[in-house]
Parts: C-alpha cells; sequence; structure tokens
C-alpha cells in the first residue's frame, strides 16, 4: 500500500458505513514491513473507539472490506497460495487437486485475464504472431490479448478528454487498465478488485516490474508465463482489495472511474451505478462497459438490469435500460446526476479460455458524467 494514496485518499471505515456509524477514518495501527513509500505488511484500523475494527495489508494489498473477516474465509486459498513453487511442484499439485478444484479454477482465471492484459508485452509472443490489425496482436490460435485496453481506449475517445483528478479502476483485475489510465492523467490512479490473487499479480507488476501467471494450455496443462514489463507511470498507481458495493471513499473523491465488465458480475448493477455516481465529483466521468452475460451465481435475477423477462417492455435488453437508468427522468430510479455523454452498442471482448478456445464477447459501452442535479 503506497502511503502518499492512503493520505490522499483517506479511507473511511466500510463497517461503520454499513452500520450507520459515519466515516471515521481509518489510521495505520501497525507498520510490520515497509519499503521507502510501499507498507508491505501491516495492519490498519478504524479510528472510531466504539469499532476499532482490524483490516490487514497483505503483500502490499490492503483489505478494505466491510466484512474483512469474511472476505477472508471466502478467499483464503488465494491469500496463501504460494507463487514460489518450482513449475515441476505447481504442476503436480495442480494434477492431485484436479479439474474443477479451487486451485484449478483459480488458475484458469488468472489465465484468462493475465494474457489479455499482458500477453502483449511477452517478448516470446513475437516469435509466434501475426498482425492482424495496426495494434493488435494475435497468436498462431488466432487470440487477441488486449481487449480490456481496447475497450478502455474507446471510452476514451467517447469521453473526448482527458481524465482528470483521482482516478478509480472498479474491478481491475490483474492491473493493465490501471496502468493505462495513468498513462494519460498526472494523478493518482487506484485499482481495485475483490480477488486477492488477481491483485496480487498487479502488485508484483508494480512493485517488481515482473508479470508471472500460469497460461492454460488444455485441461490441467499450464505454462508459466514470467517477462519483464515496465510501466513509467508506476509510480502513481496502486492497488487495493475492496467492495465495489461499499467502497471505503467519502462522496466526491475520484475525477475518472473505469468500471470494464463489472456490472453483470456483482450481486447489486443498479447499486453499483448509484455508488459511481456518489463518489465521482461534480464534472467527473466514468467509462463502463459490459456484455451483460447475466448468472445467478453472480446477480440474483431481480438484479439483472432488463434481463430477467421476456415479457417486458424492452424484451430482455439491458443495454436500453442502462443507458434509461443513466438519462436523468427516464425511469423512476433513474440517477439524478450521472448522464450519458455517449455510447458504443458493440464493441468485442475477447477471452482466451485455453489454446484452442477463445470466447467473444460485443460489449456495451457507455460513457457518463456527472453534472448538477436538475
Amino acid at each position: 500500500m503506497k502511503l502518499t494514496h492512503f493520505d490522499q485518499l483517506a479511507p473511511v471505515c466500510p463497517l461503520c458505513r454499513v452500520l450507520g456509524r459515519g466515516e471515521p477514518r481509518l489510521e495505520i495501527a501497525r507498520k510490520v514491513e515497509q519499503s521507502g513509500n510501499d507498507l508491505i505488511a501491516g495492519i490498519l484500523q478504524c479510528s472510531d473507539a466504539q469499532c476499532q475494527m482490524e483490516y490487514p495489508i497483505i503483500d502490499g494489498i490492503p483489505i478494505i472490506h466491510s466484512n474483512v473477516r469474511g472476505q477472508i474465509e471466502t478467499n483464503l486459498l488465494h491469500l496463501i497460495a504460494r507463487d514460489d513453487l518450482p513449475v515441476e511442484l505447481e504442476s503436480l499439485i495442480s494434477d492431485a487437486a484436479g479439474p474443477g478444484s479451487a486451485f484449478d479454477s483459480m488458475k484458469q482465471a488468472l489465465s484468462t485475464y493475465a494474457w489479455d492484459h499482458y500477453g502483449d508485452l511477452n517478448p516470446d509472443l513475437t516469435a509466434q504472431v501475426g498482425t492482424v490489425g495496426p495494434d493488435i496482436l494475435s497468436d498462431k490460435a488466432g487470440h487477441r490479448p488486449g481487449s480490456s485496453l481496447r475497450c478502455l481506449q474507446k471510452g476514451f475517445e467517447l469521453m473526448g478528454a482527458t481524465p482528470s483528478g483521482i482516478a478509480l479502476d472498479l474491478g481491475c483485475a490483474v492491473g493493465r487498465t490501471s496502468f493505462e489510465i495513468a498513462g494519460r492523467t498526472q494523478d493518482l490512479v487506484l485499482g481495485v478488485d475483490l480477488n486477492f490473487s488477481m491483485l496480487r499479480v498487479a502488485s508484483r507488476v508494480l512493485r517488481e516490474g515482473q508479470a508471472v501467471y500460469p497460461e492454460r494450455q488444455v485441461g490441467l496443462v499450464y505454462e508459466r508465463r514470467e517477462f519483464p514489463v515496465e510501466f513509467s507511470c508506476a509510480d502513481n498507481v496502486d492497488f487495493w482489495c475492496c467492495d465495489a458495493l461499499c467502497l471505503p471513499f467519502s462522496s466526491e473523491t475520484f475525477g475518472f472511474i473505469s468500471a470494464l465488465n463489472i456490472l453483470d458480475c456483482i450481486s447489486a448493477p443498479l447499486v453499483l451505478l448509484q455508488v459511481i455516481e456518489k463518489i465521482l465529483i461534480q464534472g467527473g466521468s466514468v467509462v463502463a462497459c459490459s456484455p451483460y452475460d447475466w448468472s445467478p451465481a453472480a446477480t440474483p435475477v431481480e438484479g439483472w438490469l432488463g434481463g430477467h423477462s421476456q415479457r417486458g417492455e424492452n424484451k430482455g435488453d439491458s443495454a436500453s435500460i442502462v443507458q434509461a437508468l443513466l438519462t436523468p427522468g427516464a425511469l423512476p430510479v433513474s440517477l439524478r446526476e450521472l448522464e450519458v455523454v455517449g455510447a458504443s452498442a458493440q464493441v468485442p471482448w475477447f477471452t482466451r479460455v485455453h489454446e484452442r478456445s477463445t470466447v467473444e464477447y460485443q460489449t456495451h459501452l457507455v460513457v457518463a458524467r456527472r453534472n448538477s442535479a436538475p
């Protein structure tokens, strides 16, 4: 955790907020390991004497969650998983755990996201690739990394302006989009996600300049990718483990927010839009996209934005509902201050499953700006 980010963002206790006890500041209660501006291990604590909830900092990543104990229990594998095992031993453990295990699921997710975020920077890829566009690489199987970057870049085009103010990358995964945002602004950038193993990949890129991740070939067969990466803007970036629906920040903290492919991955998409509206400054902008690939495992059916009834007026068209929610007055629950300024109906997003499998989504991309309420 970068001390500059902590001081400037001034995080508040999410538990006190949930319980209606106000927004007491978090304080650094203990520094266990520090390297310059980075607090690698330590404990944050609520400043309210009636609360004093503790939040751990592990591998440079603070876990600031309203149910921190539940978050740790649910993600224990991600927290204690070793990343220093020789490839042969990691492979043996993977074989023993078997397909569908928590270990296998973790590796699959890392493979998919890290390949998309950093595959274009892998020096070994140049021996396999051909160009299918001026800035798009594809491997011999036709997989195309960089979908997240292309969506973000499209969002910047629709926004028509350079992001200003502190930036928040919601659902940052392994972090490449956070670095991309930092390359376009002089302000601080914070990437947040709930998946600790992905944040550990991002933190390693940030603090060691190394991208390290498993890349699935087929079945249980993975190849470890490890190569140097460097971003000149890294000093302005940090990564925290936070719940997007209960962020530990005061109102009007951020000038820009990225929310790529997160709406259909959380329990309450409408609440997320309301949170974004609240923490944006007046004139701040958000770039959001989603393929609306709804699943009850992530979002209760009642929370699917427009996608839960074929008898509804919009016939399950989530994109039209999202745009209506971002049009003040269009619906009874439309946001009052967040308004669409640009949109693209179909932006391709490629997800690599393994060497012979890619899933293609068409994401709906919107750019909205927070204006004063009418």
